[in-house]
């Protein structure tokens, strides 16, 4: 049954209620790096379409971290299934898959919903005050459900924690790098554009970015977001019905 999810999701909450001081810190750590080395050592005097480095960096980061703490669910999921076993309860338990996804999913959300509250707090204290409106959190939160539903799927596939990293490093690293973070995609010549223009973190940064600088995003970004995070979500379903079997 559906309604299952809510099991699961409370689980993984009772998890990061648990942990959260100490997961603040550790969200707030790369943040502030980056702030202090790019946005006000680099950057102090550099302007990005009107707007200083700094306010260009943070709707940036808060896209990234969006992205690496919801797919970071994943390795709650593996811990559970490798070391705590609770996949194998779930399994007996009367909860779909769908249901299982979807709390996971939402749990993935969560995390990385405080994450980007982080660094808007993070922001504020550097002096950056910019509009956190309604799509500028449309943006984050179908880029979280993005990647919280990629974790899902690939968390049943990996055999060992080896495995999961190097999802990390092959997945997460590059695209925080080369998603629109740090510097303007124009900057890159014709052919990169085009290729990362299929990123998801391309289109959750520029309309975030957008967003916070008072303009209004370009639609295309929130379709290209949701039709991606729809085809992961149904992918990662199928994927839990295969490791239950």
């Amino acid at each position: 049954m559906i309604r299952g999810f809510w099991a699961i999701y409370l689980r993984e909450m009772m998890i990061l209620r648990r942990r959260l001081l100490r997961q603040i810190p550790s969200w707030a750590v790369s943040p502030t790096l980056f702030l202090i080395a790019f946005g006000y050592a680099m950057g102090r005097d550099m302007t990005v379409d009107r707007h200083t480095y700094m306010e260009f960096l943070v709707p940036g980061l808060a896209a990234m971290s969006s992205m690496t703490q919801a797919f970071a669910i994943s390795s709650e999921i593996n811990i559970a299934r490798f070391y705590w076993h609770i996949f194998e309860k779930f399994q007996a338990a009367p909860i779909s898959s769908t249901a299982y996804v979807l709390g996971e999913v939402l749990a993935g959300m969560t995390r990385a919903l405080l994450a980007v509250l982080v660094i808007l707090i993070l922001g504020f204290a550097f002096g950056v005050n910019l509009s956190y409106n309604f799509f500028f959190w449309a943006a984050i939160l179908l880029n979280s459900f993005i990647f919280a539903s990629l974790a899902v799927g690939l968390a049943m596939l990996v055999k060992s924690h080896s495995d999961q990293a190097m999802l990390n490093s092959f997945i997460i690293t590059p695209m925080g790098f080369l998603g629109g973070t740090f510097f303007p995609l124009a900057m890159l010549p014709d052919w990169a554009q085009n290729l990362l223009y299929y990123l998801p973190l391309t289109h959750a940064a520029k309309a975030a970015r957008a967003s916070a600088f008072g303009s209004t995003p370009q639609l295309t970004s929130y379709i290209i977001l949701l039709a991606i995070g729809a085809i992961f979500f149904i992918m990662s379903i199928k994927c839990v019905k295969m490791a239950k079997d």
